[in-house]
């Protein structure tokens, strides 16, 4: 394959303005982002590949290689898929420092999107007038713009687990909205799951093309999609596979609480637990010296009281303690990191 990354899409606009030659490209962006005109020299440079940082919300901040091909592949995946195509009209409103903002571009610039950038908040659409074809969010950002989401015709949701409370939001809303599974190792998303205006329930996340999927000795995601990545990528993912295209997300390996000698998946009680809590919370286990663990639930607002008995959860999943954070701490694309909070109420 002849590699593209010297070109761009006739049609690509950037905040309304067009360009002629690469040139004109990184003119304009001197005066409109260091993030993004950094990146761009990197992106139309000879070099294949790029190098791009992890968010660190599951672990340390790394940086990895990505092949310009693969990220051509990625980029033309998600055209197709959702039917985003020449002259798509966009809304950037993440960090390009990570690798979902770094793909808006590159889908703008390959498949010829009208994009408009803004700056990267927790309410990005709060100044925003105009409707897009296409966004991409993560889920604070998508809570908090509800408002007025209609904005938005279609919509991608990702950097973290969307909570049973905000899904019940989208019930009714204009916009289709899907629940997007991936990694910078897969050059964002692999998989896809419609969370508003389904047809059929319970509905699964959704392979892309040219990606195959099976489960390790620990039932955890492994994933083979040599288009976007030249290696098999082993995840700490607990799924349960549904059929060749599409799987159901149970947890993360890598959280599972020991307590008593029962294993405990902290997504599933945070699923039962989103009944009853409308603030954003997690579980986590806390050192006990009967139990070996203990389940705890940490609470971002004012301290409240909760009734388990409406929220199904088994005796054992009960939080045995309950903590209130003002404010839980986030990595820069808005994702809870869960460590760092817990380090706030010193357990």
């Amino acid at each position: 394959m002849k590699l593209e990354q010297n070109k761009f899409h006739k049609s690509f606009k950037l905040n309304g303005v067009s360009f002629s030659s690469v040139d004109e490209i990184f003119d304009y962006t001197i005066g409109l982002s260091d993030e993004i005109h950094e990146f761009l020299q990197s992106w139309f440079s000879a070099d294949k590949s790029i190098t791009v940082q992890t968010s660190g919300s599951t672990g340390i901040p790394k940086s990895i290689l990505l092949k310009k091909e693969h990220i051509l592949n990625s980029a033309k995946a998600t055209g197709n898929y959702f039917g985003l195509q020449e002259n798509t009209t966009a809304l950037l409103c993440l960090s390009v420092k990570y690798i979902a903002g770094k793909l808006m571009l590159i889908r703008a610039i390959t498949l010829g999107w009208e994009l408009d950038v803004i700056e990267s908040t927790s309410n990005p659409l709060e100044k925003v007038s105009r409707q897009y074809d296409f966004s991409a969010m993560v889920p604070l950002q998508l809570e908090n713009s509800l408002s007025k989401i209609n904005l938005i015709k279609k919509m991608v949701v990702g950097g973290g687990v969307v909570s049973k409370v905000l899904e019940r939001k989208l019930k009714n809303v204009e916009t289709v909205i899907y629940a997007t599974y991936g990694m910078t190792e897969t050059i964002t998303h692999i998989a896809v799951k419609k969370l508003n205006r389904i047809n059929v329930i319970p509905n699964f996340y959704e392979l892309l093309p040219d990606v195959q999927i099976y489960v390790d000795a620990r039932n955890c995601l492994v994933i083979k999609a040599l288009k976007v990545a030249d290696e098999i990528v082993f995840t700490n993912d607990v799924v349960q596979i549904v059929s060749d295209t599409q799987f159901e997300w149970l947890g993360r390996f890598d959280n599972v609480i020991n307590s008593g000698g029962i294993k405990l998946h902290p997504e599933k009680i945070e699923k039962a637990l989103s009944k009853i809590i409308s603030n954003r919370f997690f579980v986590a286990g806390k050192l006990d010296e009967t139990l070996g663990e203990k389940l705890i639930l940490i609470i971002e607002g004012n301290r409240k009281n909760l009734n388990f008995n409406v929220s199904e959860l088994l005796k054992f999943e009960i939080p045995k303690e309950i903590y209130f954070v003002e404010k839980f701490l986030e990595t820069e694309t808005k994702k809870i990191q869960r460590r760092k909070t817990l380090d706030l109420i010193k357990i």
